[in-house]
């Protein structure tokens, strides 16, 4: 018997005596693809691991046996079955599996249709992408007369002479902006975002204003500097390189609004890690939380989405889902383990767009 032959062996006719002294950390020091690994251990777990079901793993591994199903095989099987919540049921389903014949893909496609047939309905919901190269997908998962009327509708007038999708996306366009009496077009909201001058500095805030400190040992409102860049028409966000931004201006105050929209210019998306929320669909979170005496304050504000808002930790003593916290005048999130990660999606924060990466770093605490 060649090596070769010797190793298939292994996989087949010798799989459970192959995974009998299963050991996880020695496949993955060995180089061993993790996802192999895994596969190993849900086989490993099931037909020689510990369980109160002792009969029906005794059956199951005479089964497995005499089918001298490979390892891969009996891998998809588990794969498939770790959606089945009742275990008996789950058992049963398994017994069926192995008494399948032929190759790895007609064991898939069994598991497959064995286990869609215990499936739940999928949730009726929207679901929207990140944005990739300027563009998103949205999910629809509804009732199937109300997709299927849709899809009928999209259908009409396509050339099948050309590729279909491009044609239905146009199709639903069409009917989403409905004439201008559909959804209408989002109104972009310019904000100029104006960095603060080295030689200034923050010395007291002064009503709705602040006060500024130049070297020439003269004071001038914010709103003064800013008539120095732009006129009274642009929404302008002053920023400081170390507290964010700091105040904004326009013709038409409102503070409750002031406080919200400089939340959003520090942070246009929700900082956690990986979240897609843009600010203008955030809840606006208090950082010291209201119960631990955070004051509704602009620099104690941050935009988080309606899940994050709910899961963060309020109390810093806790350290089960991080929290967010403001580094240099841009809202973080910092792990249970302490460390402080930028979301890096769209990062186009205030303190970020004007001056930098090195303006707010991940560091330990």
């Amino acid at each position: 018997m060649s090596r070769f032959d010797a190793f298939l062996s292994a996989q087949t006719d010798d799989a459970l005596d192959t995974l009998a002294e299963f050991d996880r950390e020695a496949a993955l020091a060995a180089g061993i693809r993790p996802n192999h690994v895994n596969e190993w251990g849900l086989v490993h777990e099931t037909y020689l691991g510990p369980t109160k079901w002792t009969a029906q793993q005794r059956r199951a591994v005479g089964l497995a046996r005499a089918s001298r199903m490979s390892i891969d095989q009996l891998a998809v099987i588990e794969k498939k079955l770790q959606s089945v919540k009742d275990p008996r049921e789950k058992w049963e389903l398994r017994f069926a599996l192995l008494g399948v014949g032929g190759g790895y893909e007609t064991v898939r496609r069994q598991a497959n249709d064995a286990v869609r047939k215990e499936e739940t309905a999928p949730r009726k919901q929207v679901r929207f992408s990140k944005s990739r190269k300027g563009r998103r997908t949205m999910t629809v998962t509804g009732e199937e007369r109300d997709i299927a009327d849709l899809e009928n509708v999209l259908l009409r007038g396509v050339d099948t002479a050309r590729p279909v999708s491009p044609q239905l996306l146009e199709n639903f366009l069409r009917i989403m902006r409905g004439g201008g009496a559909g959804v209408p077009f989002a109104a972009p909201r310019p904000m100029v975002l104006v960095p603060m001058p080295a030689w200034t500095k923050i010395l007291r805030g002064e009503g709705d204003d602040i006060v500024l400190g130049l070297t020439d040992a003269t004071t001038m409102t914010g709103a003064e500097f800013l008539q120095q860049c732009a006129g009274a028409e642009l929404e302008l966000a002053a920023v400081h390189p170390q507290e964010g931004p700091v105040n904004l201006y326009r013709g038409e105050r409102l503070a409750n609004t002031k406080q919200r929209d400089l939340a959003r210019v520090s942070a246009p998306v929700c900082p956690v890690p990986g979240c897609r929320h843009s600010a203008d669909a955030c809840e606006i979170h208090h950082i010291t939380a209201w119960r631990h005496g955070g004051e509704t304050n602009w620099d104690n504000l941050a935009p988080l989405c309606r899940y994050h808002n709910r899961v963060n930790d309020d109390d810093p003593g806790r350290a089960a889902r991080g929290r967010i916290e403001r580094v240099r005048g841009t809202p973080v999130w910092r792990s249970p383990r302490g460390y402080t990660v930028v979301n890096s999606y769209h990062r186009f924060g205030a303190v970020h767009s004007l001056f930098g990466d090195g303006a707010v770093e991940s560091v330990p605490p």
